[in-house]
C-alpha cells in the first residue's frame, strides 16, 4: 500500500487529497486500485503520513496497533467493510462466459517434469537433416529409426551409458514429441540398435 497525492483547481484554490492505494494483479497486468479516500492530511510531515500508512497496513493484516487515533480507526473500519463488500460480490464473468478463479503460487503442486526445450530443438535438427529418411533408405525399420534418433539426442544434449539413457529418456518429452511410449525401454534394445546400425555406417555417412 501507498499514499497518492493528487490536486485539482477550483476557483483560484488547490486542494490537496490524499488516497491510499494499493496494488492488485489482473489478467492485464499489475493495476492500482484506490481503498479509500484520506482528504486533506496536513499539515504533517510526509514522514507522519507514511507511519500512518503503515499503522493502517498492520492493522489491516490483524497485528497490534502501535500509535492510538480515533480517526485513523475510523480508516480501518471503512477499508475493512469495502474489502467484506468485495469479497461479497459474485465472481466477475470473462467476456467468453468463463469465470475468474483465484489461484495460490504457494499450493499449486505439479508431477511428472519433463524436460522439453532441448529434446525438442535436437528433434527439430533430426527432421531438418533428414536422417529418418537416411535411415530407411538404407533398409531400418521405423522402431530402429526412433531409437537411434533418441539415442542421438542423448549424445548431443546429456551423453549417458545405454544403461542410463532409458530413464533419461523417460525425463524427457520425447514420448510426446516421438509419440512413442518408452516406459519399458530397456538397454538391452538400445544395444540392438547400435548393432543394426553399425553395419550401414558406410551408407549412411555417403548418403549425409
Amino acid at each position: 500500500m501507498y499514499l497518492r497525492r493528487t490536486t485539482r483547481s477550483y476557483k483560484g484554490t488547490t486542494y490537496t487529497n490524499y488516497q491510499l492505494v494499493e496494488s492488485v494483479r489482473t489478467p492485464s497486468g499489475p493495476r492500482q486500485r484506490t481503498i479509500c479516500s484520506l482528504g486533506d492530511l496536513g499539515p504533517a510531515s510526509a514522514e507522519e503520513w507514511c507511519k500512518r500508512a503503515r499503522h493502517l497496513e498492520q492493522a489491516l493484516l490483524g497485528q497490534d496497533d502501535l500509535i492510538d487515533s480515533d480517526s485513523l480507526d475510523r480508516f480501518v473500519d471503512h477499508v475493512r467493510s469495502r474489502r467484506e463488500v468485495r469479497a461479497s460480490r459474485p465472481p466477475r464473468q470473462a467476456a467468453t462466459g468463463d469465470r475468474h478463479i483465484a489461484v495460490d503460487p504457494h499450493r499449486v503442486s505439479t508431477e511428472q517434469h519433463r524436460e522439453a526445450g532441448p529434446v525438442h530443438v535436437g528433434y527439430q535438427f533430426w527432421q531438418r537433416l533428414g536422417l529418418n529418411g537416411i535411415l530407411q533408405e538404407v533398409g531400418l525399420p521405423k522402431t530402429t529409426q526412433r531409437l537411434a534418433c533418441v539415442m542421438t539426442l542423448n549424445r548431443l544434449i546429456q551423453p549417458a551409458s545405454e544403461h542410463a539413457m532409458p530413464n533419461w529418456i523417460r525425463r524427457t518429452a520425447l514420448t510426446d514429441i516421438l509419440e512413442s511410449n518408452f516406459d519399458a525401454l530397456e538397454e538391452t534394445a538400445l544395444y540392438r540398435t547400435l548393432d543394426q546400425l553399425y553395419p550401414h555406417r558406410v551408407a549412411i555417412e555417403a548418403l549425409q
